[in-house]
């Protein structure tokens, strides 16, 4: 078990002084069995009404509504939690679907749904068929095909930063062969729907102790990686660009169908499309 303190902080700087609309905030943890959410405190500056409720996909949302007009808005999270995660899980998937391919049950099929649906045109078929290039003639063992999916992404891709926000298609993603977490996390994803297994994108926070791993910022970070659902074991983490599974040094905040459901700071402002001057966003993540 780790304790961990997070320090989240977001910072518009605009021309001159705006009035702001409802900012959507997704900065809470997803607390579970293995997280548990020992403190959570929002700071917003100018002062803001504030309210709470949860979206489709059980995600915590705070909408923010700035109570009077700054050439500033900044948006800091406090988080200490416990992550209490094996390094090396063990899935007890169900023999049924053990081996791919295998049936979901109807109920599956039905609560799953838009997850098993691939996110981006892929007219060429070119996804498909890098993603088919991994299944052995006559079927193989579910995990392992899904762990050489993940790996072969980080072995095709070069990790690349990129400040702007947007992902690539998974398309431009396997002609550039380079991209930043969610392009890798995208990419996966899609290449696992087009095989029929039901997956979500995961935003969140990486924790990076020895300051080793892909995408990672000094102690922590941002950072993107996948879900898919394997009958018995039920949601099972992957993060490409690290070829890890298990979240033993993942902080999940949102999950979702898209990546654009899991932003963690969007709003609006009244005044000039070019009136804001920078925005600065900080990530601190520290042991104990």
């Amino acid at each position: 078990m780790v304790t961990l303190q997070i320090h989240h902080s977001t910072t518009y700087s605009y021309w001159h002084a705006l009035k702001f609309g409802p900012h959507k905030l997704m900065l809470r943890p997803r607390e579970s069995r293995n997280l548990r959410l020992i403190k959570h405190e929002l700071e917003i500056h100018p002062a803001s009404a504030l309210t709470w409720s949860h979206d489709v996909f059980g995600n915590s949302v705070a909408i923010a509504i700035p109570q009077k007009p700054s050439d500033t808005l900044k948006i800091e999270s406090f988080l200490k939690l416990t992550l209490d995660e094996d390094q090396w899980p063990v899935f007890d998937i169900s023999a049924s679907a053990a081996y791919y391919p295998f049936l979901l049950s109807e109920d599956e099929m039905t609560d799953l749904g838009a997850l098993r649906l691939q996110g981006y045109l892929d007219s060429s078929g070119k996804l498909r068929d890098w993603a088919q290039g991994f299944v052995r003639p006559g079927g193989c063992e579910t995990l392992e095909l899904l762990k050489e999916i993940s790996n072969g992404v980080a072995e095709r891709i070069t990790y690349q930063a990129r400040e702007h926000e947007g992902v690539q298609t998974p398309e431009q993603t396997l002609m550039t062969n380079s991209g930043s977490c969610r392009d890798f996390a995208v990419l996966f994803i899609d290449a696992v729907r087009s095989l029929g297994f039901g997956a979500r994108i995961v935003s969140g926070y990486l924790y990076d102790s020895e300051q080793s791993l892909v995408g990672s910022a000094g102690a922590g970070s941002t950072h993107a990686w996948a879900e898919v659902y394997v009958p018995g074991a039920g949601w099972i983490t992957f993060d490409p660009t690290n070829r890890s599974v298990g979240g033993f040094n993942l902080v999940p905040i949102a999950v979702a169908r898209d990546i654009r459901q899991t932003m963690p700071v969007t709003g609006s402002f009244v005044g000039p499309s070019n009136a804001l001057k920078s925005m600065e966003v900080k990530v601190e993540v520290t042991h104990g």
